[in-house]
Parts: structure tokens; sequence; C-alpha cells
């Protein structure tokens, strides 16, 4: 299939995947994702969870002809897609020499190219896009509560439905999210890494977290995330 360059504009976020890029692209000429794959020759097939369906933390790496393809089909420069996306300078030893010339991908797992990978809130991408699609992208851990609309945003690495839990009846969560800028400050000041310090608060309240869920005795850590999830956490 041939698609004229530019023909319509998707600006790639800050932070996303090629792969979730692709999907947007395909979205706005109304196409299945798997059509629009079919432009670029591919080296292996995409990452699947073990009970079947798509991971949606699957990455793409592209050659050099396989990135002047889909900057042509988004309308974006190539300096500006480098910027926004971590994936799109990444070399892939199963790809073509650039002198071969023909666009070509192979399929990764996000962690393993770039660091965790996480959905994107859809009310920001709105405002951002003017779609309500989903959005894959690159987030550390201490990033993934959108301030603005109260969403605690999952791993896309999971085999769950869930994109996000709402955090409007627990207001504390969000504002643990502004204060983080705060405590990165202090942490610098006193010779620490931020990256560690969230670490070590991390594996003490996780394996907590993991625990306190099966106490019969423990009620407040299951409904409050049974009330995040909706109604039911699951597994």
């Amino acid at each position: 299939m041939t698609h004229q360059p530019g023909l319509l504009r998707t600006a790639p976020l800050q932070g996303e995947t090629t792969s979730s890029l692709i999907c947007r692209i395909a979205n706005r000429y109304g196409l299945d994702p798997k059509v629009l794959r079919s432009c670029w020759h591919w080296r292996n097939y995409q990452p699947g969870h073990d009970g079947g369906g798509a991971r949606a933390d699957a990455e793409v790496l592209l050659n050099a002809a396989g990135r002047q393809l889909l900057a042509g089909l988004c309308g974006v420069e190539d300096n500006v897609l480098a910027r926004a996306l971590p994936s799109w300078e990444q070399e892939e030893t199963k790809l073509p020499a650039e002198e071969d010339g023909a666009p070509a991908a192979a399929w990764r797992i996000g962690a393993a190219v770039a660091g965790p990978v996480a959905f994107g809130c859809r009310l920001c991408t709105a405002r951002r896009t003017g779609t309500a699609v989903r959005v894959v992208r690159y987030a550390p851990l201490w990033s993934r509560v959108c301030v603005r609309h109260g969403r605690w945003l999952q791993d896309a690495d999971a085999d769950q439905p869930l994109e996000h839990l709402d955090l409007h009846d627990l207001p504390e969560v969000v504002q643990a999210q502004r204060w983080w800028t705060g405590v990165t400050r202090r942490a610098v000041r006193a010779g620490a890494e931020p990256e560690r310090v969230f670490a070590l608060a991390h594996a003490v309240v996780a394996r907590w977290w993991e625990q306190a869920l099966h106490w019969e005795r423990e009620t407040v850590w299951p409904r409050r995330l049974h009330q995040v999830a909706g109604g039911d956490a699951g597994g």
C-alpha cells in the first residue's frame, strides 16, 4: 500500500513508543494498525502474552528507510521525532544496512529498549491531539499519576484491561505526585539520587501491598484498591 507523505499530520507525544505512534497514525487514516504496519518489512513477530493477545508495551525499531517512511506518514520532521521518541535512533542488528533502502522494522519489548512503559492519559491525549485514543509511553514509576485528571496510569506490560485507576476519591495520592518534585530537590541537596530514594520507598510499600491484600484483618487497603479499580481489582 502507498500513502501520500504528510497527508495527515500526526505529531508524536513526548516519550511515546514508536509502536504507539504508528497506531495513532493508522487511526488518523482510518486504518487497522496491521494494515499500516504492512508498509514495513518485518524481521520478527509481534510480542504477545502467554494467554494470547498482543502486548501493549511492544516497541518497534526501524532502519533508516523505515524511519524516513514513518516521518513521511506522520508529516513530522525527523529531528522532532528523534526528540520525542526514545526508541527512534536505537540500533537493531536484525535490520538491513542503510544502503539496502528497504523500510524494515523489528519488534522488541519496550522495557528492554528505553525503560518502563505505561499507558498515557487519554484525556490528556484528547487535549493535545483532539482524539481520546490509547497512547503508550516511557514513564518512570514516580511519574505515573496524572495530576490534571486524577488518574494513576497503569503499567503497559501487564495482561489486564485497565489503563488507569481513578484517584478522585483519593486526593492524597495526587498530592503525593505534586510533592515528588520537592522530594527530588531535597534528595539532590542531600547527595542522594532521587531514583534510589524512590526505589527504597517503593520496595518497602510494595512488599506491604502484596501481603496486606490477603490479610483477613486488613480492611483499609483492599477497600481502597477495589475502589480505585471501579469496584473490583480482580487479580
